[in-house]
C-alpha cells in the first residue's frame, strides 16, 4: 500500500465533492506511484492539479459528445419513396387519386378533403369499356380533370370498386389505376352483395372526405356534373336529406321471378318509398350516422336501393323526389339520363352514352334553362 502523507490532507475540503461522505472517504488520496519509479518532490504535481486535469478532460469529452449529438439530430433524414399504395386509407379502402398526387409532390396529406359532394360511380372489374366510355364523355379523363372539376363545381368524382383475390384481374385493374388514378377502393371484396359494398363505400367516403353530400351513381348513366352541383348546392331546411327518383313497387316473393326478395315476409306486398339505385344523394349527417354504425346492426335486403331506403326510414330523413335525376331522354333540365322503365341503367350503356354526348341538348346546353337563369 502507498503511504499517505498527512501534510497534504489540509489542501482539500468536503465541498470539493457533490455529496457528503465520511472523513476517511472525503480525504483525497495521492495517486499510486510504483516504487521502481520514485518521483521526486520537485517533479511530482500536487494532487489538485490531477483533479483539475481530469475535470478538463471530462468537460471536453462532454462537449464533443454534445456536438456530435446535435449534428446528428440536424442531419436531414433521407426521404423514402412512398410505396405504390400509401396515404388516404381506411382499413383496406384507398383513394388512388390523392395517393398519386401525394407521391408526385402535388398534394400534402391532411384532414378530410372538403368538397360539396363525393360522387362515387360504382363499377365492376369487367367494366373497363364502360369506364372508358364515361371518361370519353362526362367523367373527367385524367387526374387534372378530376381536380379541375373538384375546384370548379365542388364535386369529387371516383370510380368505386372492391378487390378480388384473382391476381390476373387485379393486375389488369392496377394498370388502369396507374394510368388514370381515379379509383376509390372500398374495404369489400367484389363478390360481396351490393348492399354490403354500398355500406363500405359510404364508410370509406365519409372517412376520407368532408362533404355536404355523398352521391352514388351507376356506370350506366349519362350525367351532367354542373346540374348535379347546382342541385346539391341549394339551401335546404332539413339537415338529413335523401335525394333521388323516389319509387315504390311490389315485393316479389316468387324465387323463380326477377327481383325476388328473400326477406319478403318482413316487407309485405309493396316496398316503401325509396330512391332508384342508379343515382341518389345522402346528406353528410345521414352518411355520418351510417358510417359510425356497426355493420351487423344494419339490416341488409337483397337489393341496394331497398336496403338504403329502409335505413332512411329508420333515420327520419327528408325524402326529396327529383325526376330530373332519372330522365329517359335529354331535356334542358335533366341531371341524369338513363332508361328507368325498361332496364336498370342503360340497356346498351356504352353506345347510348356516346350517342347522348354527341347531342347538343345533352352535353352543350346551359346548366340551367333560360327561364330559370332569368329568375336567378
Amino acid at each position: 500500500m502507498p503511504l499517505h502523507h498527512p501534510k497534504h490532507r489540509h489542501h482539500h475540503n468536503e465541498d470539493v465533492l457533490p455529496y457528503h461522505r465520511s472523513d476517511d472517504e472525503a480525504k483525497p488520496r495521492r495517486p499510486y506511484v510504483p516504487s521502481s519509479f520514485p518521483s521526486s518532490p520537485a517533479s511530482a504535481a500536487p494532487p489538485h492539479r490531477f483533479l483539475l486535469l481530469f475535470a478538463v478532460v471530462c468537460l471536453l469529452l462532454a462537449v464533443a459528445s454534445l456536438s456530435f449529438a446535435v449534428s446528428v439530430s440536424r442531419r436531414p433524414v433521407p426521404l423514402q419513396s412512398p410505396p405504390d399504395s400509401v396515404a388516404f386509407r381506411c382499413g383496406r379502402a384507398e383513394d388512388s387519386l390523392r395517393s398519386f398526387l401525394a407521391s408526385s409532390g402535388n398534394y400534402s396529406a391532411g384532414d378530410r378533403e372538403k368538397v360539396l359532394a363525393v360522387v362515387g360511380v360504382h363499377t365492376e372489374l369487367g367494366s373497363a369499356a364502360r369506364r372508358a366510355a364515361l371518361r370519353a364523355t362526362w367523367f373527367p379523363p385524367n387526374p387534372e380533370g378530376v381536380v379541375s372539376l373538384e375546384h370548379g363545381f365542388g364535386l369529387s368524382f371516383r370510380f368505386v370498386i372492391g378487390r378480388t383475390k384473382d391476381k390476373e384481374k387485379m393486375a389488369d385493374l392496377q394498370k388502369e389505376v396507374d394510368m388514370y388514378h381515379d379509383f376509390l377502393f372500398i374495404d369489400a371484396d367484389e363478390g360481396k352483395k351490393p348492399p354490403e359494398k354500398m355500406l363500405a363505400y359510404f364508410k370509406a367516403a365519409y372517412d376520407m372526405f368532408h362533404a355536404e353530400f355523398y352521391v352514388k351513381a351507376d356506370d350506366t348513366i349519362y350525367l351532367r356534373p354542373d346540374r348535379l352541383a347546382a342541385l346539391l348546392a341549394k339551401d335546404r331546411l332539413h339537415h338529413r336529406t335523401y335525394i333521388g327518383c323516389m319509387k315504390k313497387g311490389p315485393v316479389v316473393s316468387d324465387p323463380n321471378m326477377k327481383w325476388y326478395e328473400s326477406s319478403y315476409g318482413l316487407l309485405g306486398n309493396e316496398y316503401f318509398m325509396h330512391a332508384s339505385g342508379s343515382l341518389y344523394a345522402l346528406s353528410s349527417e345521414v352518411v355520418g350516422a351510417i358510417a359510425t354504425t356497426n355493420n351487423d346492426s344494419l339490416r341488409m335486403f337483397d337489393y341496394e336501393d331497398v336496403t338504403i331506403g329502409s335505413w332512411m326510414l329508420a333515420m327520419n330523413v327528408n325524402h326529396e323526389d327529383n325526376r330530373a335525376m332519372c330522365d329517359s331522354t335529354c331535356t334542358p333540365s335533366s341531371i341524369a339520363v338513363w332508361d328507368s322503365k325498361t332496364c336498370s341503367g342503360s340497356c346498351d350503356p356504352i353506345e347510348k352514352i356516346k350517342e347522348l354526348h354527341n347531342t347538343t341538348l345533352c352535353s352543350k346546353s346551359p346548366t340551367l334553362p333560360p327561364e330559370l337563369e332569368e329568375e336567378e
